[in-house]
Protein backbone atom coordinates (compact mmCIF):
# COMPACT_ATOMS: atom_id res chain seq x y z
CA UNK A 1 0.00 0.00 0.00
CA UNK A 2 1.65 3.23 -1.20
CA UNK A 3 -1.09 5.62 -0.15
CA UNK A 4 -2.83 6.29 3.13
CA UNK A 5 -6.34 4.87 3.09
CA UNK A 6 -8.96 7.54 3.72
CA UNK A 7 -11.26 7.33 6.76
CA UNK A 8 -14.34 7.41 4.53
CA UNK A 9 -13.51 3.92 3.23
CA UNK A 10 -13.30 2.49 6.74
CA UNK A 11 -16.49 4.33 7.66
CA UNK A 12 -18.32 2.60 4.82
CA UNK A 13 -16.81 -0.74 5.86
CA UNK A 14 -18.09 -0.27 9.41
CA UNK A 15 -21.56 0.72 8.18
CA UNK A 16 -21.83 -2.39 6.01
CA UNK A 17 -20.70 -4.54 8.94
CA UNK A 18 -23.36 -2.98 11.15
CA UNK A 19 -26.20 -2.90 8.60
CA UNK A 20 -25.45 -6.12 6.72
CA UNK A 21 -26.00 -4.65 3.25
CA UNK A 22 -24.84 -1.88 0.95
CA UNK A 23 -28.32 -0.34 0.86
CA UNK A 24 -28.59 -0.30 4.66
CA UNK A 25 -25.14 1.22 4.99
CA UNK A 26 -26.01 3.86 2.39
CA UNK A 27 -29.13 4.87 4.33
CA UNK A 28 -27.20 5.03 7.61
CA UNK A 29 -24.47 7.21 6.09
CA UNK A 30 -26.69 9.37 3.89
CA UNK A 31 -24.83 8.20 0.78
CA UNK A 32 -25.89 6.37 -2.37
CA UNK A 33 -25.56 2.61 -2.60
CA UNK A 34 -23.07 2.80 -5.52
CA UNK A 35 -20.86 5.12 -3.45
CA UNK A 36 -20.73 2.70 -0.54
CA UNK A 37 -20.06 -0.17 -2.93
CA UNK A 38 -17.23 1.80 -4.51
CA UNK A 39 -15.73 2.54 -1.09
CA UNK A 40 -15.72 -1.16 -0.19
CA UNK A 41 -14.17 -2.06 -3.55
CA UNK A 42 -11.46 0.59 -3.16
CA UNK A 43 -10.67 -0.65 0.35
CA UNK A 44 -10.47 -4.25 -0.87
CA UNK A 45 -8.11 -3.18 -3.65
CA UNK A 46 -5.94 -1.15 -1.29
CA UNK A 47 -5.69 -4.01 1.20
CA UNK A 48 -5.44 -6.74 -1.40
CA UNK A 49 -8.10 -8.88 0.24
CA UNK A 50 -11.81 -9.68 0.01
CA UNK A 51 -13.92 -8.15 2.75
CA UNK A 52 -17.40 -9.46 1.92
CA UNK A 53 -18.94 -12.40 0.11
CA UNK A 54 -22.47 -12.45 -1.22
CA UNK A 55 -25.11 -14.90 -0.04
CA UNK A 56 -28.91 -15.18 0.01
CA UNK A 57 -28.80 -13.60 3.47
CA UNK A 58 -26.91 -10.57 2.18
CA UNK A 59 -23.25 -9.62 2.51
CA UNK A 60 -21.22 -11.89 4.74
CA UNK A 61 -18.04 -10.40 6.24
CA UNK A 62 -14.83 -12.32 5.76
CA UNK A 63 -12.34 -12.89 8.55
CA UNK A 64 -10.36 -9.94 7.22
CA UNK A 65 -13.38 -7.62 7.59
CA UNK A 66 -14.07 -8.82 11.11
CA UNK A 67 -10.41 -8.29 12.00
CA UNK A 68 -10.68 -4.66 10.87
CA UNK A 69 -13.87 -3.99 12.81
CA UNK A 70 -12.32 -2.98 16.14
CA UNK A 71 -9.95 -0.57 14.45
CA UNK A 72 -12.74 0.94 12.35
CA UNK A 73 -14.90 1.40 15.45
CA UNK A 74 -11.98 3.10 17.22
CA UNK A 75 -11.58 5.46 14.23
CA UNK A 76 -15.33 6.17 14.28
CA UNK A 77 -15.27 7.01 17.99
CA UNK A 78 -12.21 9.23 17.63
CA UNK A 79 -13.73 11.06 14.66
CA UNK A 80 -16.90 11.68 16.67
CA UNK A 81 -14.80 12.88 19.63
CA UNK A 82 -12.82 15.24 17.38
CA UNK A 83 -16.06 16.62 15.98
CA UNK A 84 -17.40 17.26 19.49
CA UNK A 85 -14.15 19.01 20.40
CA UNK A 86 -14.15 21.11 17.23
CA UNK A 87 -17.70 22.29 17.81
CA UNK A 88 -16.79 23.40 21.33
CA UNK A 89 -14.01 25.75 20.19
CA UNK A 90 -14.47 29.30 21.36
CA UNK A 91 -15.05 31.07 24.64
CA UNK A 92 -17.15 29.58 27.42
CA UNK A 93 -18.90 26.24 27.83
CA UNK A 94 -20.27 25.20 24.47
CA UNK A 95 -20.43 22.26 22.10
CA UNK A 96 -21.49 18.67 22.75
CA UNK A 97 -20.64 16.38 25.65
CA UNK A 98 -21.44 12.66 25.42
CA UNK A 99 -22.30 10.97 28.74
CA UNK A 100 -23.04 7.34 29.53
CA UNK A 101 -24.80 5.86 32.55
CA UNK A 102 -26.79 2.77 33.49
CA UNK A 103 -30.46 2.61 32.53
CA UNK A 104 -31.77 3.57 35.95
CA UNK A 105 -29.22 6.32 36.55
CA UNK A 106 -29.70 7.71 33.04
CA UNK A 107 -33.50 7.76 33.20
CA UNK A 108 -34.31 8.31 36.88
CA UNK A 109 -31.39 10.26 38.36
CA UNK A 110 -29.39 12.22 35.79
CA UNK A 111 -32.10 14.15 33.83
CA UNK A 112 -32.65 16.90 36.45
CA UNK A 113 -28.89 17.26 36.94
CA UNK A 114 -28.31 17.57 33.20
CA UNK A 115 -31.29 19.91 32.75
CA UNK A 116 -29.81 22.26 35.35
CA UNK A 117 -26.41 22.01 33.65
CA UNK A 118 -27.85 22.89 30.25
CA UNK A 119 -29.87 25.75 31.71
CA UNK A 120 -26.65 27.16 33.19
CA UNK A 121 -24.81 26.71 29.88
CA UNK A 122 -27.34 27.25 27.05
CA UNK A 123 -24.75 26.58 24.33
CA UNK A 124 -23.98 23.13 25.70
CA UNK A 125 -25.51 20.07 24.02
CA UNK A 126 -25.78 16.74 25.83
CA UNK A 127 -25.81 13.25 24.32
CA UNK A 128 -26.96 10.74 26.94
CA UNK A 129 -26.19 7.06 26.39
CA UNK A 130 -28.28 4.85 28.67
CA UNK A 131 -26.89 1.34 28.79
CA UNK A 132 -25.75 -1.15 31.39
CA UNK A 133 -22.85 -2.04 29.08
CA UNK A 134 -19.66 -0.12 29.87
CA UNK A 135 -18.84 2.48 27.23
CA UNK A 136 -15.12 2.75 26.46
CA UNK A 137 -13.68 6.06 27.62
CA UNK A 138 -10.20 5.27 26.34
CA UNK A 139 -11.51 4.74 22.80
CA UNK A 140 -13.69 7.88 23.18
CA UNK A 141 -17.04 6.13 22.78
CA UNK A 142 -18.21 8.73 25.30
CA UNK A 143 -16.64 11.73 27.02
CA UNK A 144 -17.86 11.05 30.56
CA UNK A 145 -19.20 7.92 32.23
CA UNK A 146 -21.09 7.33 35.47
CA UNK A 147 -19.99 3.89 36.61
CA UNK A 148 -20.74 1.48 39.42
CA UNK A 149 -17.31 -0.14 39.09
CA UNK A 150 -13.92 1.52 39.72
CA UNK A 151 -12.18 2.60 36.50
CA UNK A 152 -9.10 0.49 35.74
CA UNK A 153 -7.25 2.47 33.08
CA UNK A 154 -4.48 4.87 34.15
CA UNK A 155 -5.44 7.41 31.48
CA UNK A 156 -8.80 8.10 33.13
CA UNK A 157 -9.66 10.83 35.60
CA UNK A 158 -12.14 9.43 38.11
CA UNK A 159 -13.90 10.85 41.15
CA UNK A 160 -15.66 8.64 43.68
CA UNK A 161 -19.03 10.20 44.51
CA UNK A 162 -20.20 7.69 47.13
CA UNK A 163 -22.13 4.47 47.55
CA UNK A 164 -25.51 3.77 45.97
CA UNK A 165 -27.38 1.50 48.37
CA UNK A 166 -29.70 -1.21 47.09
CA UNK A 167 -32.46 -2.89 49.08
CA UNK A 168 -35.64 -4.92 48.73
CA UNK A 169 -38.78 -2.86 48.10
CA UNK A 170 -42.45 -3.32 47.29
CA UNK A 171 -45.37 -1.03 46.44
CA UNK A 172 -47.84 -0.32 49.23
CA UNK A 173 -50.62 -1.83 47.15
CA UNK A 174 -48.74 -5.14 46.94
CA UNK A 175 -48.09 -5.20 50.70
CA UNK A 176 -51.74 -4.42 51.39
CA UNK A 177 -52.71 -7.50 49.37
CA UNK A 178 -49.97 -9.88 50.49
CA UNK A 179 -48.72 -8.54 53.80
CA UNK A 180 -45.27 -7.45 54.92
CA UNK A 181 -42.71 -10.28 55.11
CA UNK A 182 -41.39 -10.54 58.65
CA UNK A 183 -38.41 -12.77 57.82
CA UNK A 184 -36.35 -14.03 54.92
CA UNK A 185 -38.26 -17.31 55.08
CA UNK A 186 -41.48 -15.38 54.39
CA UNK A 187 -40.12 -14.33 50.98
CA UNK A 188 -40.78 -17.86 49.74
CA UNK A 189 -44.49 -17.04 49.92
CA UNK A 190 -44.20 -13.76 48.01
CA UNK A 191 -43.99 -12.73 44.36
CA UNK A 192 -40.37 -11.86 43.57
CA UNK A 193 -39.03 -9.69 40.74
CA UNK A 194 -35.54 -10.50 39.47
CA UNK A 195 -33.20 -11.17 36.58
CA UNK A 196 -33.59 -13.63 33.74
CA UNK A 197 -29.89 -14.20 33.11
CA UNK A 198 -27.39 -14.66 35.91
CA UNK A 199 -25.15 -11.66 36.48
CA UNK A 200 -22.29 -10.86 38.89
CA UNK A 201 -24.77 -8.80 40.89
CA UNK A 202 -27.20 -11.71 41.08
CA UNK A 203 -24.48 -14.07 42.26
CA UNK A 204 -23.36 -11.55 44.88
CA UNK A 205 -26.92 -10.99 46.09
CA UNK A 206 -27.48 -14.74 46.38
CA UNK A 207 -24.55 -15.06 48.81
CA UNK A 208 -26.30 -12.64 51.16
CA UNK A 209 -29.84 -13.77 50.41
CA UNK A 210 -29.90 -17.38 49.16
CA UNK A 211 -33.53 -17.15 48.00
CA UNK A 212 -32.49 -14.47 45.47
CA UNK A 213 -31.99 -16.91 42.61
CA UNK A 214 -33.52 -17.16 39.15
CA UNK A 215 -35.73 -20.17 39.85
CA UNK A 216 -37.44 -18.29 42.69
CA UNK A 217 -38.40 -15.25 40.60
CA UNK A 218 -42.02 -14.99 39.46
CA UNK A 219 -41.05 -12.04 37.25
CA UNK A 220 -37.80 -12.35 35.27
CA UNK A 221 -36.41 -9.43 33.32
CA UNK A 222 -32.88 -8.20 32.57
CA UNK A 223 -33.95 -4.56 32.24
CA UNK A 224 -33.53 -2.58 35.46
CA UNK A 225 -36.09 -0.07 34.20
CA UNK A 226 -38.65 -2.81 33.60
CA UNK A 227 -38.05 -4.22 37.06
CA UNK A 228 -38.57 -0.76 38.53
CA UNK A 229 -41.79 -0.40 36.54
CA UNK A 230 -43.01 -3.75 37.90
CA UNK A 231 -42.26 -2.58 41.44
CA UNK A 232 -44.22 0.61 40.89
CA UNK A 233 -47.11 -1.40 39.42
CA UNK A 234 -47.38 -3.45 42.61
CA UNK A 235 -46.29 -6.67 40.88
CA UNK A 236 -44.07 -7.95 43.67
CA UNK A 237 -40.92 -7.49 45.74
CA UNK A 238 -37.68 -6.50 44.03
CA UNK A 239 -34.42 -4.61 44.33
CA UNK A 240 -34.35 -0.83 44.06
CA UNK A 241 -31.91 1.96 44.87
CA UNK A 242 -32.89 3.17 48.33
CA UNK A 243 -32.32 6.83 47.42
CA UNK A 244 -34.64 6.41 44.46
CA UNK A 245 -37.28 4.62 46.51
CA UNK A 246 -37.28 7.43 49.08
CA UNK A 247 -38.61 9.74 46.39
CA UNK A 248 -41.76 7.64 46.05
CA UNK A 249 -43.92 7.37 49.20
CA UNK A 250 -45.60 4.28 47.73
CA UNK A 251 -42.36 2.26 47.62
CA UNK A 252 -41.72 0.60 50.97
CA UNK A 253 -38.46 -1.01 51.99
CA UNK A 254 -38.75 -4.69 52.91
CA UNK A 255 -36.45 -6.46 55.40
CA UNK A 256 -34.03 -3.50 55.53
CA UNK A 257 -31.61 -5.20 57.91
CA UNK A 258 -31.44 -8.40 55.88
CA UNK A 259 -30.32 -7.10 52.49
CA UNK A 260 -28.29 -3.99 51.90
CA UNK A 261 -25.87 -3.90 49.00
CA UNK A 262 -23.77 -0.89 48.15
CA UNK A 263 -22.40 -0.02 44.73
CA UNK A 264 -19.52 2.45 44.79
CA UNK A 265 -20.22 5.06 42.14
CA UNK A 266 -17.69 6.98 40.06
CA UNK A 267 -17.67 9.76 37.50
CA UNK A 268 -14.85 9.27 35.00
CA UNK A 269 -13.46 10.81 31.83
CA UNK A 270 -10.32 10.59 29.70
CA UNK A 271 -7.48 12.73 31.08
CA UNK A 272 -7.08 14.26 27.63
CA UNK A 273 -10.34 16.12 28.25
CA UNK A 274 -9.28 17.73 31.52
CA UNK A 275 -8.86 21.15 29.88
CA UNK A 276 -12.12 20.98 27.92
CA UNK A 277 -14.58 23.55 29.35
CA UNK A 278 -17.62 21.54 28.24
CA UNK A 279 -16.36 18.30 29.78
CA UNK A 280 -15.14 19.95 32.98
CA UNK A 281 -18.49 21.70 33.50
CA UNK A 282 -20.41 18.45 32.95
CA UNK A 283 -18.00 16.41 35.09
CA UNK A 284 -18.22 18.82 38.02
CA UNK A 285 -22.03 19.04 37.78
CA UNK A 286 -22.37 15.24 37.81
CA UNK A 287 -20.04 14.84 40.78
CA UNK A 288 -21.85 17.52 42.78
CA UNK A 289 -25.34 16.28 41.92
CA UNK A 290 -24.62 12.59 42.48
CA UNK A 291 -23.02 13.29 45.85
CA UNK A 292 -26.28 14.91 46.92
CA UNK A 293 -28.20 11.91 45.59
CA UNK A 294 -26.24 9.22 47.44
CA UNK A 295 -26.35 10.96 50.83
Amino acid sequence: MDKTIGWELYRSLLAVLEEGSLSGAARALGLTQPTVGRHVALLEAALGTTLFTRSQAGLLPTEAALTLRDGAEAMHNMAASLERSARSLGEGVRGTVRISASEVMGVEVLPPLLAALQAQHPELRVELVTSNALQDLVRREVDIAVRMTPPQQDVLLATRVGDVELGLHAHRSYLERHGQPASVADLAHHVLIGFDRETPFLRSAATKLPIWQRDNFHWRCDSDLAQLALLRAGAGIGVCQTALARRDPNLVRVLPTRLSMKLTTWVAMHEGLRNSPRCKAAFDALVKGLRRYVK
